[in-house]
């Protein structure tokens, strides 16, 4: 059965066979019974970005019961890659990626203007963004100013900024290059691209290293 827990760079949650290398949550989302979704798309703020592995070796039984009173438990996300993740509105975990956590906490205040930034305070930045009901439209120069791993969409179709070049992402991949579009919709929340030109460095997935197709 594949479940209904892969998320897209515009925050959208699929069922699709393809996992991605990173997981996540945004509280209990789903059926423990039947394994579906509910209606809500959250239930909290603190949208995280997660390893696979858990640090201390727990084994979770996916989109199951995982707390002691046979509740759900949160309700696990997988992405891509962690400029999947971003786009999305996600940002790094405290507890089982704290050394990024920390890097983007860093990067994040900084280049929006703080000396510090707590998780709370990120996470309520970041919802007002990735809760607004339209997306900037950025012109072939703003396109270009944007640093790498800004997640766009030209005409419909997810792309990542990776240095001079676009990215076109899948579910499984980036599938090849493309030039930078002369207009698109940006995806990822401003604020997260102030940590990327901070100095921020999520992970990629490994097609992203591949030759032009």
């Amino acid at each position: 059965m594949t479940l209904q827990n892969r998320v897209d760079p515009f925050g959208a949650i699929h069922a699709v066979p393809e996992r991605g290398d990173l997981t996540g949550n945004r509280g209990v989302l789903h059926d423990p019974s039947t394994k579906t979704l509910l209606n809500r798309r959250w239930t909290t703020t603190a949208w995280i970005i997660c390893a696979l592995a858990h640090p201390r070796g727990v084994k979770r039984e996916v989109m199951g019961r995982n707390v002691r009173s046979g509740k759900a438990g949160w309700t696990e996300l997988f992405f891509l890659d962690e400029v999947t993740a971003l786009a999305a509105g996600h940002r790094p975990c405290f507890y089982c990626r704290r050394a990024a956590a920390m890097q983007f906490q860093h990067c994040f205040a900084a280049g929006n203007g703080y000396s510090h930034m707590t998780a709370p305070q990120m996470d309520r930045l970041l919802h007002t963004q990735r809760l607004a009901t339209s997306r900037p439209t950025l012109g072939a120069d703003a396109i270009r100013n944007l640093p790498s791993a800004t997640m766009i969409a030209a005409q419909g179709q997810p792309l990542a900024i990776f240095g001079t070049r676009a990215l076109v992402w899948s579910f499984d991949g980036y599938a090849g290059e493309t030039p930078l579009p002369l207009e698109a919709k940006l995806l990822t929340p401003q604020a997260s691209i102030a940590a990327l030109r901070n100095g921020y460095t999520p992970l990629w997935h490994v097609s992203a290293d591949r030759p032009s197709t």
